[in-house]
């Protein structure tokens, strides 16, 4: 079965510790629970098996004009400057090695799926298994997960490499995937 291993909204904006969530609820459950280090590990052992890689990151252009004014998520992205595609903050976060051919997806909104092109590279890759992780576990995760399963990818989250803003809200996000998709550690992977 071929598969990929997604890599979620792993960017300098959301994760790296000299970022903009870098010192928030977000940025400390990534560094308390070693997300970097892991993911890292985890692309290292897709790429030994012979697994496609992807990266996923939110990102708007100039001026923002794809960003929903009334959105409880990005609307104040232009105000604090985030998510500005060509800005170091829109960048993977550079422990994560990003390589030619990985595919890389920008998105507009919680899921990659919506009105990008992930769709068509996984259908071009024949791929029919998506693993997954990233930040954070109750948006991005969660969105992935429910729209690849309805379209019918079987569904991995490795959850050692997933952060919310809080224990519970990750806890409580892996709780209801469950039903959508098999839970994996990083350690079993690749």
């Amino acid at each position: 079965m071929r598969s990929i291993y997604l890599v979620l909204d792993m960017q300098n904006d959301l994760v790296h510790e000299e970022g903009p969530n870098g010192k928030s609820p977000l940025g400390e459950q990534v560094r308390a629970r070693g997300i970097l280090e892991r993911t890292a590990a985890a692309i290292a052992r897709a790429r030994k098996a012979g697994m496609k890689v992807g990266f996923v990151r939110v990102g708007f252009s100039e001026g923002y004009p794809e960003c929903p004014e009334g959105s409880q998520v990005f609307s104040g992205a232009p105000k604090a400057g985030l998510f500005r595609l060509g800005t170091p903050g829109t960048e993977i976060h550079p422990e994560l090695g990003v390589e030619p051919g990985d595919i890389q997806v920008i998105k507009h909104r919680v899921s990659p799926f919506y009105a990008t092109g992930l769709e068509a590279a996984l259908r071009a890759q024949k791929i029919e298994r998506i693993f997954c992780s990233g930040v954070s576990t109750q948006a991005v995760v969660q969105a992935t997960v429910r729209d690849g399963h309805d379209r019918d990818y079987q569904m991995v989250v490795l959850e050692d490499c997933c952060a919310a803003h809080s224990a519970r809200e990750h806890a409580n996000s892996m709780q209801s995937l469950g039903r959508f998709c098999t839970v994996a550690g990083s350690a079993d992977f690749g």
